[in-house]
């Protein structure tokens, strides 16, 4: 294996790393802190290509391998989790409305989704399903033309400022996964509101918010692929997602590591640098394993991906493993720095607390090792 990035990857990583220091790092406290959505910054990131990241280039976009994307996000969360966490949404949601959409869907929404002129978001999650997928309750009913959507989401990332939904809902039939349907609704469509705004513990700047949909009137030719495959695009959608999830959690790790060496060089007790005491040393040296297995997997998971391999296996490890690891990374951060870490004055706080999410986004962990546990088994 060629474990070498190519020369464009590496333009990109410099490329995102330069924009992440001077455009996002600054401003990602204070984002938190208010809870603000920077739409400016979504829009500086279309105009460098990253809006359209999984949209081909006939629609407008840049179509990078899922590796590459990968990459990006990295680097992204190194200086805001929240940033790249609703980026790598907005690249999933674009990404099945290329694969599953008809001629006719991917000339409307994909040139708007990869300019960043709409914000794409993904439904899925509701009050009582959410690692049941298939267990959802929001309904569609056929009547004439029109699909008539009943129900709600709930945890929806970039809820409300999004213009483009892609929701899973109930159609009918006699299989459970077989019975679900998804469709493209746009913000503004009669039926479609949007209830409250989630108050969360971290990734504050990206938006979480219920949608309520009341007898919501979708034209049939919004309907994303044939009725009755949204749970496979829902799978298929997710498979991607975990992979981003896991490059943010990466990202994360890398930062937290990042502030606490630094800290640790210029922190004193006893006479020197708390550096030099064994104990920090052996802190930093897991991390730092840590960090690098981590990535190795996520890399590993995106590569097979990108080459239409079977990755399920490797995918919930790699999203598993990464944010574990970056729970634990940030949680040491905090450790190393101690009151210090404790203080929003410095990031390692908020690194921790975006961490905790991470391990529950696209599929909580514990789900990753039932899919990881039946694979192993056959079932």
């Amino acid at each position: 294996m060629d474990f070498e990035l190519t020369q464009e990857q590496e333009a990109m990583k410099r490329m995102v790393k330069q924009f992440t220091r001077l455009e996002i790092a600054p401003y990602a406290a204070e984002w938190d802190e208010k809870g603000e959505f920077s739409r400016a910054t979504f829009n500086y990131m279309s105009e460098l290509g990253l809006a359209g990241m999984s949209i081909p280039e006939e629609y407008g976009g840049t179509e990078l391998d899922n590796l590459t994307i990968a990459l990006v996000l990295e680097e992204i969360a190194q200086g805001c989790a929240a940033t790249a966490t609703y980026l790598a949404v907005h690249n999933m949601v674009a990404g099945v409305i290329h694969k599953f959409g008809t001629v006719e869907q991917k000339l409307k929404w994909l040139p708007v989704m990869g300019s960043g002129k709409k914000l794409g978001a993904f439904c899925l999650t509701e009050p009582n399903a959410g690692s049941d997928a298939a267990g959802i309750q929001t309904t569609a009913r056929a009547e004439g033309d029109y699909y008539v959507i009943n129900g709600s989401k709930i945890y929806i990332t970039s809820g409300g400022e999004a213009e483009v939904y892609v929701v899973v809902v109930k159609t009918g039939g006699k299989k459970k996964s077989a019975a679900i349907s998804t469709f493209i609704v746009e913000k503004g469509t009669p039926g479609f509101t949007f209830g409250k705004t989630e108050r969360k513990m971290g990734l504050n700047a990206s938006p979480n918010r219920e949608l309520v949909f009341q007898d919501c009137r979708i034209p049939k030719e919004n309907i994303l692929g044939s009725p009755g495959q949204g749970f496979k695009i829902a799978m298929t959608a997710l498979e991607s997602g975990r992979i981003n999830i896991g490059s943010i959690a990466v990202g994360l790790a890398q930062a937290a590591l990042d502030t606490a060496v630094q800290y640790a060089k210029e922190r004193r007790q006893f006479g020197r640098p708390i550096a030099g005491f064994q104990g920090i040393q052996f802190m930093m040296a897991d991390m730092a394993t840590d960090i690098e297995a981590a990535r190795g997997l996520v890399q590993r998971a995106a590569f097979l991906l990108d080459r239409r391999k079977y990755a399920r296996t490797m995918v919930a490890m790699a999203k598993k493993f990464a944010t574990d690891a970056a729970m634990r990374i940030t949680t040491d951060a905090v450790q190393i720095m101690g009151g210090c870490g404790y203080i929003k004055e410095y990031p390692v706080e908020r690194y921790m607390r975006a961490a905790k999410v991470l391990q529950i986004l696209e599929g909580t962990n514990q789900i990753q090792r039932l899919i990881i546990a039946k694979d192993l088994l056959g079932w």
